[in-house]
């Protein structure tokens, strides 16, 4: 399948490179700096593969993964627009939920898939990408997890790539428990600027993070889409860790970058609201949130 990977940063960069190692057929459609960066020096995954990426954009593709921040959707949507044809499949790799509506607005449910991909990784000074941990999952199937034609393409140009990779019929539901961590993770170390297991040696801690996971767990269980054991013991380990582990959103605010606020905790605090779920945690952590979002001006 012609794939074509939106954003190469940690994300879009680690899976879209390792599927070019693996000698799928990958374009990169990027920003111009980015592009001249990849020219330059090449995609780099620290340690691990030196690769030469194409980034001239032809033609329609038959697969999409959309990997930009949430902030970037509207202006990556447009971008990716001449690219899909009547049967190109777009995943998403993304956080929170509010992209569901949009790419189904943009190109139709038809079209609009959904994704979750779990990868402990950043850019380094250089703009190559460093894994943090071996973690790098991919999980991705139609979001009403009925029947398609295509999916046996897509899941034979993601699987054997290198990370792993697999077809879900409960994919909606899978966004949903992955929010839950990302919202639980994102506040408690954007709210006491620390990691879990600073957190966890302080006083308190432990029972904070407990708190917090329980508003994130209530807000998703009140919308119809309660964690599941398995998304549940993720989460418990993920909180209790005494790991230095932070979360993506922590390592963007501590370098005074744009931060997704709005997607991964204010979104889950509208939906608590929605739902009369009480959440005073994620509501502080939002407003912080906000408060930096607005000193540092636009993203």
């Amino acid at each position: 399948m012609r794939t074509l990977v939106v954003g190469a940063g940690a994300t879009g960069g680690y899976f879209g490179g390792r599927l070019l190692q693996a000698g799928r057929d990958v374009t990169f459609l990027v920003r111009p700096g980015r592009a001249a960066r990849l020219a330059e020096r090449g995609l780099r995954i620290k340690g691990q593969a030196v690769l030469h990426p194409e980034t001239t954009v032809t033609g329609t593709y038959d697969l999409v993964l959309l990997a930009v921040k949430s902030y970037s959707l509207e202006s990556a949507l447009a971008d990716l627009a001449p690219s899909v044809g009547p049967r190109t499949v777009i995943i998403p790799l993304l956080n929170g939920m509010r992209h569901v509506e949009a790419m189904t607005g943009a190109f139709g449910p038809e079209r609009a898939w959904g994704g979750v991909c779990m990868i402990h990784a950043t850019l380094d000074g250089e703009g190559d990408i460093v894994q943090m941990t071996g973690l790098h999952r991919l999980a991705f199937g139609p979001l009403d997890g009925g029947p398609d034609d295509r999916l046996e393409a897509v899941t034979a140009t993601l699987t054997g790539a290198g990370f792993d990779a697999r077809a879900s019929s409960s994919i909606l539901h899978e966004m949903w428990e992955k929010w839950v961590l990302l919202a639980t993770l994102g506040a408690a170390t954007t709210l006491m600027r620390a990691s879990i297991g600073a957190i966890n040696a302080a006083p308190g801690g432990a029972a904070f993070g407990q708190a917090l996971a329980a508003e994130a767990i209530a807000v998703a269980t009140a919308a119809g889409h309660a964690p599941r054991p398995k998304a549940l013991a993720m989460l418990e380990t993920a909180i209790s860790t005494t790991e230095p582990t932070t979360s993506s959103m922590y390592r963007d605010l501590s370098q005074g970058l744009p931060v997704e606020a709005d997607a991964i905790i204010g979104d889950m605090v509208a939906e608590a609201a929605r739902h009369g779920v009480a959440t005073p945690l994620l509501s502080a952590a939002y407003t912080g949130l906000s408060i930096y979002s607005a000193s540092r001006g636009s993203p």
